[in-house]
């Protein structure tokens, strides 16, 4: 089990028009898939999304809580939540 200081919470909008990271009104960080909610698709793509983004294999991240929820908590082996939110921030702002 991840400890709770080590994940990184995020935001995913399923059926969005693009694929890819952005920020919302408050800067939380919102991964928009294209794929749908169902049978686990979104979150395929969200991984597949936050992988790309941190220049990680897919198998690096993990949907720790929220699989069933557009709220998720991500950790991604390797790297602490500090440096994960940063990079995801950083890659949301297109930086």
């Amino acid at each position: 089990m991840t400890p709770k200081e080590d994940l990184v919470s995020i935001r995913v909008r399923p059926r969005s028009s693009r694929s890819g990271l952005g920020l919302d009104a408050e800067g939380r960080i919102v991964v928009h898939v294209h794929a749908p909610a169902t049978e686990g698709a979104a979150n395929r793509e969200c991984i597949a999304a936050v992988a790309k983004a941190l220049k990680v294999p897919k198998s690096a991240v993990q949907i720790v809580r929220g699989h069933k929820s557009r709220s998720k908590q991500v950790a991604v082996e390797g790297l602490e939540a500090e440096q994960v939110g940063a990079l995801l921030q950083r890659a949301a702002a297109g930086k």
